[in-house]
């Protein structure tokens, strides 16, 4: 069987060996980091710059992952292989979103079926790639599923260093919630659905326990043994752009597809056996 990855980054890189452990041959795409791709396990095509080579890997594969984000003229995968993807023999076809669709709830929880209503440019872009894959899928019935993350963290992006070096801030915003996942879970999430494919389902990928995100870097700091980060108001907080906008969504985001449509079982269902995790593997 052969998987195709556009977008071969964090995720996949916890995928790939599960698929590889089967059997599978795994093509990944990055953009200038050939060797990161290999060390996963999979054969690295530098995009842009293999058209001819993906082209051939679209019409070869049983499987393909998106997890490319949108640009400013929408998705590059539809924009440079749409026609590529319409004459595609697949068994499963999967695009990682985020939950960033369904936008600020004022803390509510959101499912599935809940209206899409995304804040700030990149979640209306991911609602606008999400519809646009949708319709290719329906116009030439592929089997598309899409994947709304929540905040992924784990290997090499946990809070732990932050915090042993200082520079940890508990950010306080009143009312403030973030679903959140571990990527183990995403790679399980992705594996139980190439087992089982049901086009054209959609599924939120969170853990159990929507948080605060103060709470999350208090219970590293004493998981180290070491004081707790100062907490700093949110609007006195020095913040990138990017970081910034995080915080302009608060929402609770159920997962009860995931468990009963699937059959998953999370690895970490909450933030405090993740980091409880990572801190045993050292991360």
């Amino acid at each position: 069987m052969k998987m195709l990855v556009f977008g071969h980054g964090y995720s996949a890189g916890f995928l790939t060996p599960l698929l590889t452990a089967r059997g599978w041959q795994v093509t990944g795409t990055t953009r200038d980091d050939p060797d990161r791709v290999a060390a996963a396990g999979a054969v690295p095509l530098l995009w842009p710059g293999s058209e001819d080579a993906l082209r051939t890997a679209i019409a070869q594969a049983d499987a393909i992952l998106v997890s490319t984000a949108p640009g400013p003229d929408g998705d590059p995968v539809l924009a440079a292989f749409r026609d590529d993807l319409a004459r595609a023999r697949l068994r499963w076809l999967g695009y990682l979103s985020t939950t960033g669709v369904y936008g600020d709830r004022d803390g509510g929880w959101v499912d599935e079926d809940s209206v899409l209503d995304g804040s700030g440019p990149r979640g209306q872009a991911r609602i606008t790639a999400e519809a646009a894959w949708q319709d290719l899928a329906r116009a030439h019935d592929l089997p598309l599923h899409i994947f709304r993350l929540a905040g992924i963290y784990g290997p090499g992006r946990g809070p732990f260093q932050k915090v042993r070096d200082g520079t940890a801030r508990r950010i306080i915003k009143p009312g403030q919630v973030f679903s959140r996942i571990h990527v183990e879970d995403i790679a399980q999430v992705l594996l139980a659905s190439i087992d089982a494919p049901d086009p054209i389902g959609i599924y939120n990928v969170c853990d159990d326990d929507p948080a605060p995100p103060q709470d999350v870097i208090a219970h590293a700091a004493t998981l180290l043994g070491l004081p707790l980060p100062p907490a700093v108001p949110f609007d006195q907080a020095d913040m990138t752009p990017m970081a910034r906008s995080f915080y302009g969504d608060s929402k609770r985001v159920r997962n009860d597809r995931i468990k009963r449509d699937l059959g998953v079982t999370l690895h970490y269902p909450d933030y405090r056996t993740g980091l409880a995790a990572l801190l045993a593997q050292g991360a």
